[in-house]
């Protein structure tokens, strides 16, 4: 076990899905599975073997309770997870099939976290004995109040002297441009390590990548990020593209003083990719309170991403050996005895 302790932050959801999938319009069932970007991050780091708390709000009833032991089952830490409320946040997601894209529909409005007041969260009781608090742009994106409970939360872990992670993680379906650069310009002034990727950059802070000249677009949002924060230590991405109908190519990159770092490639089919980019934070931190230098901590949390992809549902359910067996391990994907 690690020495650290982590807080991660934000909202236990439960995911409904169109079996076999189907388009919404189709469905006459739904597989149920519960997650949240944080809670995504928790879950990993949890099966790293890393000491990990999360906090939410969630209802008293039995499906509160059920998204609860979701994440008790895998040994994440649930005494900061604060019960009221009427309701648990859910989306609905239409799979990727073929050409035919992920659509996902939120039911979150009234939720017990988006209901959430900033005197439910105790924050010198919750960062007690921890050492890293992490957290997504999706969070302060639910409502003006969570914005605000938000930034009260990373000026204590400042103060308390936690480093502070954030994936920026811009979701256009809960927030407007203007309103996540307004709320994430003054958010952003107390992060230390920052995870975003083009449709955030492009998203939140309007940058342009086609202004990159001889640099690879990546590496320049990067650079731009650390101009813009001169307190971001580090800046980590990771992209997917499509290079067949069934096959993807994974990589990314951690930007340090100055230096692109730059993972091997991936070249995978999927799953499911729900939560990759959690897994990838996951890995990120994971490298980090290990002191592992920069080159293999992008292989590290980039192979962390990679095997998300076959793992169906929200959680990445791999080990560190397994991560460890990826990135560096010539041995492949042989049959374990």
């Amino acid at each position: 076990m690690q020495k650290e302790k982590i807080i991660t932050f934000g909202e236990l959801m439960m995911r409904l899905s169109p079996e076999n999938n189907e388009r919404f319009t189709q469905a006459h069932s739904y597989e149920a599975v519960y997650g949240g970007g944080e809670a995504n991050t928790a879950v990993s780091l949890s099966n790293f073997g890393v000491d990990v708390d999360y906090v939410t709000k969630l209802p008293c009833h039995p499906i509160g309770q059920s998204a609860v032991n979701s994440l008790r089952q895998y040994g994440v830490g649930i005494n900061s997870i604060v019960r009221g409320g009427d309701q648990i946040g859910i989306y609905f997601l239409e799979k990727k099939t073929s050409q035919r894209p992920t659509n996902v529909i939120y039911n979150r409005a009234g939720s017990a976290f988006a209901l959430a007041k900033e005197e439910d969260f105790d924050w010198d009781k919750i960062f007690e004995g921890a050492t890293w608090f992490h957290f997504s742009g999706i969070t302060p994106a639910i409502s003006d109040e969570m914005a605000k409970i938000t930034l009260i939360a990373c000026k204590k872990a400042k103060e308390l002297g936690l480093t502070i992670s954030c994936d920026l993680n811009y979701r256009s379906k809960l927030w407007s441009s203007e309103k996540a650069c307004e709320v994430m310009t003054e958010i952003c002034k107390y992060v230390d390590v920052c995870i975003a990727n083009e449709d955030d950059a492009i998203g939140i802070f309007s940058m342009d990548p086609s202004k990159a000249e001889n640099v690879e677009k990546n590496a320049y949002i990067a650079g731009e990020l650390t101009k813009m924060f001169p307190n971001f230590k580090c800046v980590a991405s990771v992209w997917r593209e499509e290079r067949t109908i069934t096959t993807f190519k994974l990589q990314s990159m951690i930007y340090k003083d100055g230096k692109a770092y730059y993972s091997k490639e991936y070249f995978m089919n999927i799953l499911d990719y729900i939560g990759a980019g959690d897994a990838y934070c996951a890995g990120i931190i994971y490298s980090f309170i290990n002191d592992y230098d920069t080159q293999k901590a992008v292989e590290f949390a980039n192979a962390a991403s990679c095997l998300k992809h076959t793992v169906s549902g929200d959680f990445n359910l791999v080990t560190a050996e397994e991560v460890n067996k990826l990135a560096f391990s010539k041995a492949g994907n042989e049959v374990s005895r």
